[in-house]
C-alpha cells in the first residue's frame, strides 16, 4: 500500500512538472513565436526542456517583460559538457585565428534541433556549408555519393574529422599530419566485413602494411613515405577508372612523381596493392611467393636437421672421449699439438671482417623493417635514429657487401687463371682440394658424416674445405645476385623503372625480404652453429680472427689436407713461429662475440614474432 501511494505521488509530481514546463515555453512563445513554434519545439531534442533550463537567469518574468532582465549567451556546456571540451580544444574553438565559432554555428536551428540518428548526410551538409573547396571535391567523390544514396558505410566528413575534436591540419607536426592522411582511412578499410558487403577491395590496408611504405608508417616515421591520401587525395576519392581519379591511367604518372619525380609509363605499372596470396589477380607475385617459401622451408629444414644431428652425436662423443681419459686411455698421441699454422691470411681475416660489420648492419636495419609489426622492431628502429638513418646505415651495409663480393671474385678470377701462382691445369684447380667448388669429393664427406651421426662409422676427417663451407662460399654468389640484384632495384626505383615494368619491384621486394630472412636466419642458426655452437668448438671458433690452427684440430677435423701437405713437403710454409698478440686476440675475441650475441638476440627476436607475433612468411 506504501509503495503504490509512493508512486501515485511520484506520478502526479511528474505530470504537473511537465504542465508546468509546457505552460512556460507557451508562455515564452506569445512573444517569441518568431523563434519556433509550440509543435516544432516540443518534437525537437530539447522538447522536454523548458526554456528556463537554458535561459537560467530568467528568474522574474515580469521584470523581463519590462525589459529589466535579458537573458545571457546560452552555456551550452552545462548540458554537454564532453562536447563543450572536444570543441573548446578544437580548430573551431572561440576566437581560434578569429573564427569565434560557437555551438550554434553548427545547431543554428536549436530550438527545432532534432536528433540526427547517425545521419551523417546531415553531418555533411553542415560541415560543408562552411568549407567550400573540401566541400566541391567530397561531393564528386565515391565517399558522397555512397552517403547521399544513404549507405551509411561510405565515408562522411566525420569519420575522418571526428564531430567536435576536430583538430587544426596546419598547426600539425609534420609527423601527426602524416599519420592523419593514412590513419582514417584504415578505420574503415581495415574493417574487411564492411569492405566485403561494400564490394571493395578488401586487404587494402593489409597489403599497404606490407609495403615499404606501410612499414615505415607501422614503426612511426610516416613523414618518409607515402600515406593514403597522398595517392588518393585527401577529399576528391574517385575509382582508379574515372577520369578525374588521381590515380586513373591519364593521371598515374603525374601521382608517383610527386615522390617519385623520373616516374615514367613503366614506373608505373607497380602493383600498390598487389597481394602476394592471391593467385587469381596476382600470379606472378603468388608464385614468386610460393618459390620463395619453398625454399625456406627446404634449406632451413634440411640444414636444422643437419645441425641438431650433429649436435647430439658430438654430444655423445664428447662424453665417450671424458670417459676414456678419465680410465686412463690415451686417445691419439700427436707430436708437438700445439704447434701453430696458418690456416687464413690477413686478406682472408679483414674480408671475414668485412662480412661480419656488413652483415650486422643490414640484419640491424633490415630485420625491424621485416617485423615491422612488432612492437620490439619500433624500438630497435628508434634504437638506430629512425627508419631515415636505418636506411643509410643498411646502404652503408650493402656497399661493404659489394666490396667484399668484389675481393672475393677478383681472388677467385686469380685462383683460376693465374698460373705462376697455381702452376696446375684449370680444372684441376677447379675442382682440387684448394678449391671452394663442389666436387665428387663432397658427396662422399657428405655420406659419411651422416654415417657417423647415425652410429654407423668413424667420424671423418676432411681436406682444406668442408662440404657446408663451400656450401656457404655459393650461398654469398647466390645472394649476391638474389638480395644484392633485388636491393639495386629497390635502391635505384627510379632508373631500372625506366626500362622494366613496376611490378618487377613487387617481385625484388619478396624475393628481397625472403632472402634476406633466409641469409639471417641460416646465418644466426646453422652457420654459428657450424663455426662455434658445435660441441668442438663452443663458445667460439677464433681462427678466422687469427688465422691460427694447433697442429692437434689440424690433424684431427683436417687430416687428409695434413697427409697431402706432408706429401708434397709444404707443411712448414705454414708454420707460425709468432702467434698473435694477446691484445689483438682481446679486441678481436670481444668483437667476435659481440657479433655472436647479437646474433642471438636478433634470432630470438625473429622466433617470437613467428610464434608469438603471428608473423608468417
Amino acid at each position: 500500500m506504501r509503495k503504490f501511494l509512493f508512486y501515485s505521488v511520484l506520478l502526479l509530481s511528474l505530470l504537473w512538472g511537465a504542465q508546468a514546463i509546457a505552460g512556460g515555453v507557451e508562455d515564452c512563445l506569445m512573444c517569441h513565436d518568431d523563434v519556433t513554434s509550440a509543435e516544432d519545439f516540443a518534437a525537437s531534442v530539447h522538447g522536454a526542456n523548458g526554456c528556463v533550463a537554458c535561459h537560467i537567469e530568467l528568474t522574474d518574468l515580469d521584470a523581463h517583460m519590462e525589459g529589466e532582465l535579458m537573458p545571457d549567451p546560452v552555456d551550452c556546456a552545462r548540458c554537454h559538457k564532453q562536447e563543450f571540451k572536444e570543441t573548446f580544444d578544437s580548430v573551431h574553438q572561440f576566437d581560434h585565428v578569429n573564427i569565434n565559432m560557437t555551438c550554434t554555428s553548427c545547431h543554428d536551428d536549436i530550438h527545432e534541433l532534432t536528433a540526427w540518428n547517425g545521419d551523417k548526410q546531415r553531418a555533411n551538409e553542415t560541415c560543408t556549408s562552411c568549407h567550400g573547396t573540401a566541400a566541391d571535391e567530397y561531393h564528386i567523390s565515391i565517399h558522397a555519393k555512397g552517403v547521399a544514396e544513404g549507405n551509411m558505410d561510405s565515408a562522411a566528413c566525420i569519420d575522418c574529422h571526428s564531430l567536435h575534436s576536430i583538430k587544426s591540419i596546419e598547426e600539425m607536426d609534420p609527423r601527426e599530419r602524416a599519420s592523419f592522411r593514412t590513419e582514417p582511412c584504415m578505420t574503415c578499410h581495415a574493417d574487411e566485413e564492411m569492405m566485403h558487403r561494400n564490394h571493395v577491395f578488401p586487404v587494402a590496408v593489409e597489403t599497404y602494411l606490407h609495403s615499404y611504405h606501410g612499414k615505415n608508417f607501422h614503426l612511426g616515421y610516416p613523414e618518409k613515405v607515402a600515406g593514403c591520401a597522398d595517392c588518393h587525395t585527401a577529399h576528391q576519392v574517385l575509382p582508379n577508372e574515372d577520369p578525374a581519379s588521381s590515380l586513373s591511367p591519364d593521371n598515374l604518372i603525374v601521382a608517383c612523381a610527386e615522390c617519385h619525380e623520373n616516374a615514367s609509363s613503366q614506373f608505373v605499372k607497380f602493383y600498390s596493392h598487389g597481394d602476394m596470396t592471391d593467385r587469381q589477380n596476382y600470379p606472378i607475385l603468388y608464385f614468386t611467393y610460393i618459390a620463395m617459401t619453398l625454399l625456406l622451408v627446404g634449406t632451413f629444414g634440411v640444414f636444422w636437421f643437419h645441425s641438431l644431428m650433429w649436435m647430439f652425436r658430438g654430444f655423445i662423443e664428447n662424453n665417450e672421449k671424458k670417459k676414456a681419459l678419465a680410465a686412463g686411455a690415451h686417445l691419439h698421441h700427436i707430436e708437438n699439438p700445439h704447434k701453430i699454422y696458418r690456416r687464413f691470411t690477413k686478406i682472408h681475416i679483414f674480408m671475414h671482417l668485412l662480412v661480419i660489420t656488413s652483415f650486422l648492419l643490414l640484419s640491424l636495419t633490415g630485420l625491424p623493417l621485416k617485423f615491422a609489426d612488432q612492437a620490439w622492431a619500433v624500438v630497435l628502429m628508434d634504437f638506430l635514429g629512425g627508419a631515415p638513418n636505418a636506411a643509410l646505415l643498411h646502404r652503408v651495409g650493402a656497399a661493404i657487401t659489394f666490396t667484399y663480393f668484389g675481393m672475393a671474385l677478383f681472388m677467385s678470377a686469380k685462383f683460376l687463371f693465374y698460373k705462376l701462382q697455381y702452376p696446375a691445369e684449370f680444372f684441376q684447380r677447379l675442382f682440387g682440394p684448394e678449391s671452394l667448388c663442389p666436387n665428387l669429393r663432397d658427396i662422399s664427406d657428405v655420406t659419411a658424416m651422416v654415417r657417423w651421426f647415425l652410429f654407423l662409422g668413424p667420424k671423418p676427417t676432411f681436406d682444406r674445405w668442408t662440404y657446408w663451407e663451400k656450401f656457404d662460399f655459393i650461398a654469398v654468389f647466390w645472394g649476391m645476385f638474389a638480395i644484392g640484384g633485388s636491393g639495386l632495384m629497390l635502391w635505384f626505383p627510379e632508373f631500372f623503372g625506366a626500362a622494366l615494368p613496376g611490378w618487377v619491384f613487387n617481385v625484388a621486394t619478396i624475393i628481397h625480404s625472403d632472402e634476406a630472412l633466409l641469409a639471417t636466419g641460416f646465418i644466426f642458426t646453422v652457420h654459428f652453429f657450424n663455426t662455434h655452437g658445435r660441441p668442438e668448438k663452443f663458445p667460439m671458433d677464433f681462427v678466422i680472427f687469427n688465422g691460427e690452427l694447433p697442429k692437434e684440430e689440424f690433424v684431427e677435423e683436417r687430416g687428409d689436407q695434413w697427409k697431402r701437405y706432408e706429401e708434397e713437403g709444404i707443411l712448414e710454409k705454414y708454420e707460425v713461429e709468432e702467434s698473435s698478440g694477446a691484445l689483438y686476440d682481446f679486441i678481436l675475441k670481444g668483437f667476435g662475440f659481440t657479433a655472436v650475441l647479437i646474433g642471438v638476440a636478433l634470432t630470438a627476436l625473429m622466433i617470437y614474432a613467428f610464434v608469438f607475433g603471428g608473423h608468417h612468411f
